[in-house]
């Protein structure tokens, strides 16, 4: 077993970072097969794979996002604690905080078009945590 930090600045508000190439480079070395586990440290962050591409797919996650997990309306957890990012907390509660992704001989068995990223929802600029775990 092998553990790692991926460490990212972050502008928040959704920004969607691509980390493909990150978690690559801590599989090169490896020989065989196994699993990748990532895990974001922090509760308005997440994980999960999209095609990612300057317009479309990230527009339209953010977009969907927005539909689905207003940033306009009250939060109970913005009452409680007098902040403006309780939809943050949602949107990551339900995309989650893990990723587990397969590779072979050091590369990520993962599709063409498909990389693991980072969804920073906070309401502003954080540094964030990315917690692996290579199990082969």
């Amino acid at each position: 077993m092998k553990r790692f930090k991926i460490e990212l600045s972050t502008e928040g508000n959704t920004e969607i970072i691509n980390v493909a190439s990150a978690v690559a480079e801590q599989l090169k070395d490896q020989d065989g097969e196994g699993i990748v586990h990532l895990f974001v440290v922090g509760s308005t962050a997440a994980l999960t794979t999209i095609e990612y591409e300057p317009g479309l797919v990230k527009h339209d996650l953010k977009t969907a996002l927005q539909r689905l997990i207003p940033d306009n309306i009250t939060y109970e957890h913005e009452a409680t604690w007098n902040d403006d990012n309780g939809h943050s907390h949602v949107r990551a509660a339900l995309i989650g905080p893990s990723l587990t992704l397969p590779f072979a001989n050091g590369r990520l068995l993962i599709g063409e078009y498909q990389q693991p990223v980072l969804i920073d929802l906070d309401t502003g600029p954080r540094r964030r945590i990315i917690i692996g775990t290579v199990i082969s």
